[in-house]
């Protein structure tokens, strides 16, 4: 799939969602757009041990996702990896992350887990109001019913991660 499609799906994702579908809830949305994230995010080498390992979706925090964020990704690939997901309790648990999302439930021990990621090749994702001021890279945020993009630039280059100019033209870009 090409960037132009994959780009297509997520602005329909959004309208779906800003649609106000009852068939697609907030966390199905949010996992379609980060199964797209792994997309339009290029990792340093040293992060996979091999070719083929699977992109890792770490969710940290109360699980809201149920098993939207496994359905997102069941079967699909990117660039030939497959998808890992898995719940984590803490952020001792983030190695071999490449993406880990931060519910807002973590919200008090959020300092402390974007400082200890900080420099480790992970994409962090979070849905709180403060999330990327904070450091954290992309954060999910709700208005009017849509879910919005926000993205601390400074963040990832800090990790060693490039995100895309087309995944960056549909996000409002935040400074810490």
């Amino acid at each position: 799939m090409n960037l132009r499609t994959s780009i297509g799906i997520l602005l329909l994702v959004l309208l779906v969602a800003g649609a106000g579908a009852q068939s697609v809830d907030e966390y199905q949305v949010k996992a379609a757009f980060m199964y797209n994230f792994a997309k339009f995010v290029e990792w340093p080498p040293h992060e996979f041990k091999t070719s083929t390992d699977p992109i890792a979706i770490c969710l940290l925090g109360h699980n809201s996702f149920g098993n939207a964020m496994k359905q997102a990704v069941n079967g699909k690939t990117v660039d030939g990896r497959s998808f890992l997901v898995r719940q984590i309790t803490g952020e001792q648990e983030t190695t071999g992350c490449q993406i880990l999302f931060v519910g807002s439930s973590e919200q008090k021990h959020l300092h402390a887990i974007l400082e200890e990621i900080k420099t480790g090749g992970v994409l962090t994702v979070g849905e709180t109001d403060t999330f990327a001021v904070e450091g954290g890279m992309i954060n999910f945020k709700i208005e009017g019913g849509k879910v919005h993009l926000q993205v601390n630039v400074d963040a990832a280059e800090q990790a060693k991660l490039r995100i895309s100019s087309k995944l960056l033209s549909l996000a409002q870009i935040v400074k810490r």
